[in-house]
């Protein structure tokens, strides 16, 4: 039988097909993140399977609840709205104390639903800015300034870092950081890859570095030597 793994501060509920789980400071919710913490609604949200598919649903009427997927981006969960999960996700949840997470592993998908997919036809490469190199140190230069996408809760923080800790981190000189991310981003816009320029540029170049996999959780090992 499909099970949904949920697992919150070392409680796991493997949820059947049939079952649905509820999160938030009521003590009678499955998983009871705080029931002191004020800041997190009596009933959060919830799990279930509906249709052949696992739903999160945002229960309350005012909070909204952040998804983080698994290369560590992330999206909002409006109240009383749900969404399919299909991938490992992350669930954050604000309190007054705290922030609390939750993480989602749903069952493989059905080796025969993934038989039945379409074979890709012939096209052309339509991976914009694949021609451009990124070396070693372009790589290290945005580590540093996005890790907080790459970090585990309560680290993560899905927006980049002010140029001067970054490169205090990595024992650059501020120029030095500033100088490489703008030749990046330059070269990235040359090649089609829009919005690297004005406003949100380094947050953009932050989502396109980590859906191109140019970065990854596993880099940050590159800031602890």
């Amino acid at each position: 039988m499909a099970t949904m793994r949920v697992e919150s501060g070392g409680h796991v509920v493997e949820l059947a097909e049939g079952g649905q789980l509820t999160f938030g400071r009521d003590r009678e919710c499955t998983i009871c993140l705080d029931p002191e913490d004020l800041g997190i609604s009596r009933i959060a949200g919830s799990i279930g399977r509906d249709n052949d598919t696992w739903w999160l649903t945002n229960r309350s009427s005012a909070c909204k609840l952040t998804l983080v997927d698994e290369l560590g981006l992330r999206s909002v969960l409006a109240p009383q709205k749900r969404r399919a999960i299909e991938e490992p996700t992350k669930i954050l949840v604000d309190g007054t104390k705290r922030p609390y997470d939750l993480l989602l592993t749903p069952p493989p998908a059905p080796v025969e639903a993934l038989g039945s997919l379409p074979a890709p036809r012939d096209t052309l490469p339509t991976a914009i800015g694949d021609e451009v190199t990124v070396n070693d140190q372009d790589r290290l230069a945005m580590v540093a300034l996005f890790r907080g996408y790459l970090e585990e809760p309560p680290r993560y923080d899905p927006y980049p870092k002010d140029y001067a800790s970054a490169a205090a981190r990595l024992g650059w000189p501020r120029t030095t950081l500033v100088k490489r991310i703008e030749y990046l981003r330059t070269r990235l816009t040359s090649a089609g890859v829009p919005n690297l320029m004005g406003h949100n540029a380094l947050v953009n170049l932050a989502e396109y570095a980590i859906n191109r996999r140019l970065i990854t959780r596993d880099d940050l090992r590159l800031l602890r030597r």
